[in-house]
């Protein structure tokens, strides 16, 4: 769908309140985000330092949709590149992942070092005289675009644009704050999935930032009081919105019973694990906190949820379609104990996740839900009208903390 009367791109008069349907929609918006988000002044997310520990080690990933390499050159230095032959465009790197001196194009055989330049074409003089390039050329004129990267706290970001802050400034002191929380000490790779979404990128971003849906949707939550409204909690929004924290405090409305008195059919009761040590904890930051989770603007998303920690990276692949990548990890100095329960914990999310399966239904029921509707906008009132943290999260505060980015980065 593409909207042809410019118009009809109109932000509603009622501003960061109302979301319009045709975001989610628009060819034209999708490709206007790849060049104003994606390839414009944002920092986008590229792993975890951990998973590239030696120098030649690399992995290929995604900015937006343009495919990336991202390797540790020899000094040790981080690098990414586009992963695109400056020849005929096919890509460079077609590993998911390993170590290598250098990279060769398939195709035709053009070679690349850790970053990123074109050192060699081959048959570049011909042979026996005959064939070749011409004495002038300049293959290396269409080189892969080199990115920007910066690292925080064992986490690897890339920008394409001069124009985006620092990091950390990007971040915002509190969130920034809030990543060393997490990202306290040394991490060890524990494994990974990838996931498929029927719905908008923005539509998945949009649910990490939203704290009013997680104890309604996600039965398991409010069942086992993992997450309730009641509990001690709050949201923070740092940078120009784009950035947030939710968290709640452990187990701090055990006398509460607003959801059975309302009758939610996610605090139904009766129900009991057959296998309870799946939700045994340790407060292992020493804060009480049994939840976090921290997005950035435009793909990033740090979580921890009891024991499980997770890396999420949002990838768009196509306007009605998005690949969630994660990464669970531990810390490098867990024990076997701690370990084992970071795995069993890990089954909280995911796919086929008890607390975040749902997560993909729901987005796919908005994106179906508003196929015939783009002239029509989502409300987004709850907590009031503006932006900003915010002790209770019966708010939408982080929710219009996104839009206000987005519509920043996209000059809507």
């Amino acid at each position: 769908m593409s909207a042809s009367d410019p118009a009809s791109r109109a932000w509603p008069a009622e501003g960061l309140t109302r979301v319009p349907y045709w975001v989610y929609q628009d060819e034209d918006i999708y490709r206007r985000e790849q060049e104003r988000i994606y390839r414009g002044a944002t920092w986008n997310f590229l792993g975890l330092e951990a998973e590239l520990p030696q120098p030649g080690d690399f992995k290929t990933t995604f900015v937006g949709e343009m495919p990336v390499v991202v390797a540790r050159d020899e000094n040790g230095e981080l690098r990414a590149f586009e992963n695109r032959c400056a020849h005929r465009g096919a890509l460079i790197c077609i590993k998911d992942r390993g170590n290598a001196q250098r990279f060769t194009c398939v195709y035709h055989n053009w070679t690349y070092d850790l970053k990123g330049n074109l050192t060699s074409v081959a048959f570049r003089r011909g042979i026996q005289g005959k064939g070749g390039m011409p004495a002038d050329a300049k293959p290396e004129s269409g080189a892969p675009r080199k990115l920007r990267v910066a690292t925080c706290c064992g986490l690897m970001f890339a920008t394409l644009s001069e124009a985006t802050p620092p990091l950390e400034e990007y971040l915002g002191p509190e969130i920034a704050a809030r990543v060393r929380r997490v990202m306290k000490e040394p991490v060890r790779i524990l494994g990974g999935y990838s996931q498929i979404f029927r719905n908008n990128w923005k539509l998945y971003l949009d649910n990490v930032k939203d704290t009013y849906h997680a104890s309604l949707l996600h039965a398991f939550f409010a069942t086992f009081r993992l997450n309730r409204l009641s509990q001690k909690g709050g949201v923070i929004v740092g940078g120009d919105g784009g950035s947030h924290v939710s968290f709640t405090m452990m187990r701090t409305d055990t006398g509460s019973d607003e959801y059975e008195r309302a009758g939610m059919r996610s605090a139904a009761g009766g129900y009991r694990l057959e296998a309870p040590e799946l939700l045994e904890t340790v407060d292992e930051i020493g804060d009480g906190i049994s939840l976090q989770i921290l997005g950035v603007f435009p793909g990033f998303v740090l979580q921890q949820i009891m024991n499980s920690l997770a890396v999420r990276q949002v990838l768009p692949k196509g306007v009605g379609e998005t690949e969630l990548v994660w990464t669970c990890f531990g810390y490098a100095s867990d024990d076997e104990t701690m370990t084992e329960r970071r795995l069993k914990q890990a089954n909280l999310v995911g796919p086929a996740g008890y607390i975040s399966m749902e997560d993909g239904a729901a987005t796919a029921f908005v994106q179906r839900g508003v196929r015939g509707a783009a002239e029509r906008a989502a409300i987004v009132e709850m907590g009031g009208r503006g932006v900003g943290s915010d002790e209770s999260r019966v708010s939408e505060n982080s929710v219009r903390g996104l839009w206000q980015a987005y519509r920043r980065h996209m000059g809507l």
